[in-house]
């Protein structure tokens, strides 16, 4: 969301300012509006419409209306803490095409009133929005919402408070509090003073929260120093924010919980819903969570009332495609015409249409590599084998990328040297190569090319024929630390045989939630623990003939991530006064089977 979302995939942790914007915006600042026929239909708009919400508060709402609109229309809206004017464009489009639209500002930004407390207020007044819209004369009784980002997390909240009147929601790259936004796998980010600079006040700091070379300043200065997590908002000139209350709630629980719905709740969701997100969609871990859940948890004639799109995109792209994301080229078929879309699903689910004819089945997926949708009954029917490869090294030698160990079909023996690395939080060297955007960040190499001692890497045989692999990758390792906490990142590309690379996904774990995010537990020095990474996100690609696969591991030691000096203690509050170096030593003998798995499509 923003990020979040922060970003995609590895600009999820490397940040890159002007990419983030664009997400926010949907894209469609950036771009300019959307093509329009000079002959389409005419729109009438109302701006600076109050809407009063159940403790008095009035919101502000700017409603656009087909000119002339002979009888009520369903409504459709987003809910924004951007300032309404960001989504012109959008609700021009939907004004034109048969429906009114409405873009309101979220309590306390743009012209609405009462103050911005992020994701804590979206629900009572989301519903109460719903339902006001639904009184209106020229509303027929059906409301639903658009919207992507923190406009896709506020649809879910509003759909846990069960507004009568609320037809569908259509929630793309939605952010999850708690899950993946402001941190993921419970390691945060600095980027949320970042993303809480843009939404301070009532008035949206565009300027200053692209200022890239800013940022890169900010979160420079608190890595090279060595200063605590709870000292970003100094540094970053803003003290205004909520920042202190999300830091001190470091993991998931009751405080995050609340914003979203509950198991209870999802059970009882059973409106139509349509989720977007993307690969490489820095909050796909948040839209694909809630997804999951609802899955899991409601009636059967929901679930198959809930659709599921994951394209090639980033976190604008779930509502701008682009064939160009972080130095890939995807094919035609990538670019899906998502308002187009949406009008059709809301056709469907408002007005009787037809079905859209690109849900074919309620799961669709884009294979990068060779440019076609695929569509499923379920995710769990995506792969037909998973396959094994096990980590395995010659003499502990695995440190590098020219000298790397392998990952490998056969098991390994019983006499086998374990692999080490070390983590030392005072080496700065790592941060020399963030100084600069990185517009190419799913196909540069850096950082698995200068790991500086810190991390390991094992490439597999090369691929033997054209491999679709689809779905989550799992990796498994058996792990002994000499502190008591550390991070870990590990990152898996296909290297072709040119030489380049193609980064598909990553996963991250703090060590203290090895067995729990809601709990943690620190590690016993010098015990050997298997460790089970499981949030990787998803992907689908196509590896072609002659590539191999390339797993780097190491503790994530970057400007774009809050860094844990490694004492065991409350991680936002430790400096270099606390730090401690780590040396973590992989096992991957007969009796420790460390192994990378692969989800195969035949």
């Amino acid at each position: 969301m923003i990020q979040h979302l922060v970003t995609q995939r590895r600009a999820s942790v490397r940040c890159v300012a002007v990419a983030v914007l664009f997400a926010l915006l949907g894209a469609t600042a950036l771009l300019g509006p959307l093509a329009t026929d000079s002959k389409a239909q005419s729109v009438e708009v109302t701006w600076g419409v109050k809407i009063p919400v159940r403790d008095g508060v009035q919101l502000n709402a700017t409603i656009y209306k087909p000119d002339p609109m002979p009888e009520p229309l369903p409504v459709v809206f987003t809910l924004t803490p951007y300032t309404s004017d960001t989504y012109h464009d959008r609700a021009w489009y939907f004004a034109r095409n048969g429906y009114v639209f409405a873009l309101v500002d979220v309590r306390g930004r743009g012209n609405s009133e009462g103050e911005f407390d992020p994701f804590l207020q979206e629900a009572e007044d989301g519903h109460d929005i719903v339902e006001w819209f639904a009184r209106q004369p020229w509303c027929n009784g059906k409301v639903a919402m658009w919207g992507g980002s923190y406009a896709g997390y506020d649809q879910w909240a509003t759909a846990k408070e069960f507004p009568p009147h609320l037809a569908t929601i259509v929630p793309a790259a939605a952010a999850f509090p708690g899950i993946d936004f402001p941190f993921w796998r419970n390691i945060p980010y600095p980027y949320a003073i970042q993303w809480q600079t843009l939404t301070s006040g009532v008035t949206a700091n565009f300027n200053l929260f692209g200022q890239s070379e800013h940022w890169i300043q900010v979160f420079s200065r608190l890595y090279r120093e060595h200063r605590s997590f709870t000292g970003l908002p100094e540094l970053a000139g803003n003290l205004t924010t909520k920042f202190d209350t999300w830091v001190a709630h470091p993991q998931q629980d009751a405080y995050w919980d609340a914003m979203s719905p509950s198991d209870e709740e999802f059970s009882r969701l059973e409106l139509p819903i349509l989720t977007i997100t993307g690969h490489y969609d820095g909050d796909q871990p948040g839209a694909m969570e809630f997804y999951k859940r609802h899955m899991q948890f409601a009636s059967l004639a929901a679930r198959q009332r809930h659709y599921l799109i994951i394209g090639p995109w980033d976190h604008g792209g779930t509502r701008t495609p682009r064939r160009e994301v972080g130095g890939l080229v995807f094919g035609e078929a990538s670019l899906l015409d998502l308002n187009t879309l949406h009008k059709e699903w809301y056709d469907w689910t408002m007005k009787d249409g037809p079905k859209p004819e690109f849900l074919e089945k309620r799961v669709a997926y884009y294979v990068v590599g060779s440019d076609e949708w695929k569509y499923v009954d379920s995710l769990e029917s995506i792969a037909s084998e998973r396959r094994r490869l096990y980590l395995a090294s010659v003499d502990g030698q695995a440190n590098d990328a020219f000298r790397s160990g392998v990952l490998s079909g056969e098991q390994p023996g019983a006499d086998v040297r374990p692999d080490s690395y070390v983590y030392d939080p005072l080496d700065t060297r790592p941060g020399e190569l963030e100084q600069e955007q990185i517009q190419d960040y799913l196909t540069d190499q850096r950082f698995a090319l200068n790991l500086f001692g810190n991390g390991l890497v094992y490439h597999s045989a090369p691929f033997e024929e054209d491999t679709e692999v689809t779905g989550y990758l799992t990796l498994v390792v058996w792990l002994a630390l000499d502190v008591p906490d550390t991070d870990f990142e590990v990152a898996v590309s296909e290297i072709l045989q040119d030489g380049s690379s193609v980064a598909l996904t990553q996963d991250r774990m703090r060590a203290r939630y090895r067995d729990s995010l809601r709990e943690p537990k620190l590690v016993t020095p010098g015990a050997l623990e298997r460790y089970e990474f499981n949030g990787f996100f998803f992907f689908s690609r196509r590896i072609s003939e002659g590539s191999r696969l390339r797993l780097v591991f190491k503790s994530p030691n970057s400007i774009y991530v809050q860094k844990n000096y490694n004492s065991g203690g409350v991680v936002a509050e430790e400096s270099s006064a606390d730090a401690r170096t780590a040396h973590v030593t992989l096992y991957h003998d007969a009796d420790h089977l460390s192994y990378l798995e692969l989800p195969i499509v035949r």
